[in-house]
């Protein structure tokens, strides 16, 4: 009989600066083909049985020693892999897809069993929890979200009710639990909510928007209709949260995409406060959760997207990875934040755009990510290619 250890990596490595000095550069090395040692003898010795390793996104964030910075991307569950299209094919409403438990549990795994993500996150939508808030809504392919009845008036807000996720959704936590399940800590699980601002936005847009117009025209002539409304999903979105953990996700991502619509002095009123309130309710109940905040567009909000209180600031590509780092701290981890369009070049290409990232980043507290969800028609070798080389990176 014999015993194999398999070592070492087939994709480059390099070398780091301590995270006192993030800004020394990286120096790589060239890459190694992977090496088996094999011990022969008459017997082997049965392994010792240890407690399963906390996942690597988890130190990472946590800033214990890694040996390379975990990776997972935006939307890595979607229209670009065949698999999906395939289930698209058979069942065409997005909302089937994902408020169905079997439906969420299999999208969710297509790309941990092809790429092997450090982590995996839950396949649905920020706008889920609407339905039971009463606001009805659908997401209508080639429009995308569309509010039957948008909110405008404080006799409207008054009809939103207090969302309570396990009545309401579910789907969601039984999800959550088969995937912690099917995962087995070989990766974290990911969840994640919307935050109040932007939820806002779409309610009271009635869907999408270029402008914002009706949204702001809100804030700035009737804002205390906005604030009730704004408490409202502050609220519900911490108990989603707090449900989304107890139910199995390992961290959870809050997307507030069009808080950057604002000025700095309007984000201060009408989303940072909220988000402090979500960040605050959820660490008193759940202390060693990770909480991830992306907002698209947000170089000129970093040093307040810090203030909420949250463990990750995930950077968009318009921010330069050193710069944002700088700006933010090394108190704080950052998330990102490579551009989606890299995807469409060549392989070299992405190899060099990973490697310039995670060299900015530096040591430790680094996840690396895009700077938005993967684009529709990205070539599904080149993502493949994102993470072989990603996985094959070393401190």
């Amino acid at each position: 009989m014999s015993c194999c250890i398999y070592s070492c990596s087939s994709a480059p490595s390099f070398s780091a600066p301590s995270a006192s000095n993030r800004s020394s550069r990286f120096t790589f090395s060239s890459s190694s083909r992977p090496r088996i040692h094999c011990a022969f003898g008459g017997t082997v010795a049965e392994p010792k049985v240890t407690a399963a390793a906390e996942p690597l996104l988890l130190n990472a964030v946590r800033g214990k020693d890694v040996e390379r910075p975990p990776v997972w991307l935006m939307r890595q569950a979607g229209r670009y892999m065949k698999s999906y299209q395939i289930i698209c094919e058979k069942y065409p409403s997005f909302r089937e897809r994902s408020e169905n438990v079997d439906l969420v549990v299999e999208i969710s795994l297509q790309p941990w069993k092809v790429f092997k993500p450090d982590g995996v996150i839950l396949f649905s939508d920020i706008l889920t929890p609407l339905s039971g808030m009463n606001i009805p809504f659908d997401i209508v392919k080639g429009r995308g979200p569309v509010i039957f009845n948008a909110l405008r008036t404080g006799a409207d807000v008054d009809q939103v009710r207090e969302f309570i996720p396990e009545d309401s959704v579910p789907y969601v936590g039984e999800a959550l639990t088969i995937l912690r399940k099917e995962v087995d800590n070989k990766a974290a699980v990911l969840g994640f909510v919307g935050a109040p601002f932007t939820l806002a936005s779409y309610v009271v847009e009635g869907g999408s928007s270029k402008h914002f117009a009706k949204i702001k025209r809100l804030a700035f002539s009737q804002p205390k209709v906005l604030h009730a409304l704004l408490q409202k999903f502050a609220t519900s979105m911490a108990k989603y949260i707090q449900y989304q953990a107890e139910s199995g996700a390992q961290a959870v991502q809050i997307f507030d995409s069009w808080a950057t619509e604002l000025s700095p002095v309007d984000f201060e009123e009408f989303s940072l406060p909220y988000l402090k309130q979500m960040v605050d309710a959820a660490k008193r109940t759940h202390p060693n959760l990770p909480l991830i905040l992306y907002a698209s567009g947000s170089g000129g909000l970093l040093e307040r997207l810090a203030l909420t209180g949250v463990d990750v600031v995930s950077l968009d590509w318009t921010v330069d990875m050193a710069e944002g780092r700088r700006r933010l701290g090394e108190n704080i981890a950052v998330q990102g934040n490579v551009d989606p369009g890299v995807l469409f070049g060549s392989k070299e290409f992405i190899t060099n755009r990973i490697k310039d990232t995670v060299r900015k980043a530096g040591r430790g507290k680094h996840i690396l990510n895009l700077g938005h969800g993967i684009v529709v028609g990205t070539p599904e070798e080149n993502v493949a290619h994102f993470f072989e080389v990603a996985k094959g990176l070393r401190y």
